[in-house]
């Protein structure tokens, strides 16, 4: 039978001679040297580099007198690293981002400072609309990579492509419920081209239960993105375009003009 020295010299090498004329460990000791070795153990998951679990997945503790391995919170950063991945935003977070926006004009600088006004405290809703190709996209993708590799959960919704796949659900009560709850609850969402394209009564209602379900609570975080400003918002459906107005001041952002069309450049 193995003694706690042995024991201790596989979990940490070297430790051997540092116990040989130490007193015995007590158990509590013991289970501590283990939580504490599990730990300070460097892992290999991909994607995002995590302070607390060293890249494991887990972080190990003491309950009830053992050594528990609890999911590491990271582990809900990764889920929206893949979500991004797999809707193909992964891309647009490399390349759009706060260092790569361009400020030649006094108009993209204005824009880039309420950008990083709204990532140095984040509360509230931030919302870009206008011509295409102004870079509304750009920045509202940069605030939302910023944040969610700062460690917030971020949820990423094309509208067109989203809207569509939900109301497809829409007889089907589970599966609709399933698609919409993260959407109304997740910490921050992220609506590109928000009601892009055709816009009927069921996207109009679509619309409604998620922006007003993130309008009633406060701590909740919305990015959006549109070609259509707060007036036309509020012109197709004045109860969604008020909510977004009064929750994006100080953070609303309105690109107009040919000029604006950076891609024109």
């Amino acid at each position: 039978m193995k003694t706690i020295a042995q024991i201790i010299n596989n979990l940490i090498p070297g430790a051997k001679e540092n116990l040989t004329s130490a007193p015995p460990l007590t158990p509590e000791e013991y289970e501590q040297l283990r939580v504490n070795t599990i730990n300070e153990t460097p892992g290999n998951l991909k994607g995002y580099d995590c302070p607390i679990c060293k890249n494991r997945g887990y972080v190990a503790e003491i309950r009830y007198d053992t050594v528990y391995c609890a999911t590491c919170e990271c582990f809900e950063i990764r889920g929206d690293l893949l979500r991004a991945e797999k809707s193909g935003l992964s891309d647009a977070l490399e390349n759009y981002t706060l260092e790569k926006y361009q400020t030649p004009q006094q108009w993209q600088r204005e824009a880039k400072q309420t950008a990083i006004d709204f990532i140095s405290s984040p509360h509230g809703w931030f919302c870009a609309t206008g011509c295409v190709g102004s870079g509304k996209s750009h920045l509202c993708t940069a605030v939302a990579g910023t944040l969610l590799k700062s460690g917030l959960g971020v949820r990423y919704m094309l509208w067109r492509d989203a809207a569509t796949r939900i109301k497809a659900s829409v007889t089907r009560a589970e599966e609709y419920e399933a698609l919409t709850r993260p959407l109304k609850t997740i910490k921050c969402l992220y609506i590109d081209d928000f009601f892009k394209g055709g816009i009927n009564p069921a996207d109009i209602n679509l619309a409604f239960e998620i922006i007003n379900a993130r309008y009633n609570d406060k701590g909740l975080i919305t990015i959006i993105s549109s070609e259509k400003d707060l007036d036309e918002l509020c012109g197709i459906d004045e109860a969604i375009g008020s909510r977004i107005y009064e929750r994006s001041k100080g953070f609303y952002l309105k690109f107009t003009g040919n000029d604006k069309n950076w891609r024109l450049k």
